[in-house]
């Protein structure tokens, strides 16, 4: 029974992490909870994808609630990004069943080394 207790505090102390990641820095809380679920909870790596997909609508419904009031959307970039959004979505999560587990780790990696380095020199 302890051990239930502490996979469950684990499991909302990443969430509260990736949310306030999210909240912050509008990542959206992927590139927290992906790597957390896989190397924290032993989580398989498309099982881990999957579950950050889910975890993220209620951090991105809540930041995004905020960022609204605060005027800092732009509508109309934001429907048609979204709408751009649902139909990648749809198309990668087809492709993650097809590609290789080497191949997306490599690269979420060059995606998240290119992200980092541009953040740092712009």
């Amino acid at each position: 029974m302890e051990f239930l207790k502490t996979i469950k505090i684990k499991n909302i102390v990443i969430g509260i992490f990736a949310g306030i990641i999210s909240g912050l820095f509008s990542t959206g809380g992927g590139m927290i909870l992906v790597p957390a679920f896989i190397y924290l909870l032993k989580m398989e790596d498309t099982k881990a994808r999957g579950t950050s997909v889910f975890c993220i609508l209620p951090m991105v419904i809540t930041s995004s609630f905020f960022y609204y009031k605060g005027n800092y959307i732009d509508l109309k970039i934001a429907i048609l990004c979204a709408v751009g959004g649902a139909i990648g979505g749809y198309i990668g999560a087809k492709l993650l069943k097809k590609l290789p587990e080497k191949i997306l780790k490599i690269s979420f990696t060059v995606f998240l080394i290119y992200v980092s380095f541009k953040m740092i020199t712009s």
